[in-house]
């Protein structure tokens, strides 16, 4: 199996267990802090795996991309705070498939920003995406 397939489903089922883990903590949590905690560790693991690889940040500081990295910090934040306090507010169930069409927002994107390929079979996985969300969310 091609690695960057297998990383795909490690960070699919990680990934897949953050909405309930959220949910089952913010019975008791405000949205915003469980944002800041749980985003902490990452920051700490992701500043262990760091240091571990020994990979140079400091350089990477004044690169041409590092602003786009800065936007992308910013739209991260708006959306998971958001998420959060979607979760926060409403079921599971709905808010996640909801929040699911980043993926095919992020496909159009592509597709339109990027010069991508649009096959009918893209059509059909994104037309079967929204219906699909559209599905689960009523």
């Amino acid at each position: 199996m091609k690695r960057y397939l297998s990383l795909s489903i490690v960070a699919c089922l990680a990934y897949s267990l953050v909405a309930p883990l959220l949910s089952i903590a913010m019975t008791d949590l405000p949205s915003t802090v469980a944002v800041f905690l749980s985003n902490s560790v990452m920051l700490v693991v992701v500043g262990l795996v760091i240091v571990y690889r020994g990979l140079p940040v400091r350089r990477y500081l004044r690169h041409p991309r590092t602003p786009h990295l800065v936007a992308m910090g910013v739209l991260l934040s708006v959306g998971l705070l958001t998420y959060y306090r979607a979760l926060e507010l409403g079921p599971v169930s709905v808010v996640v498939p909801i929040y699911g069409l980043f993926i095919v927002v992020s496909s159009l994107v592509g597709i339109v920003a990027f010069d991508e390929t649009v096959t009918p079979r893209k059509v059909a996985a994104i037309g079967l995406s929204v219906v699909a969300i559209a599905l689960m969310s009523i």
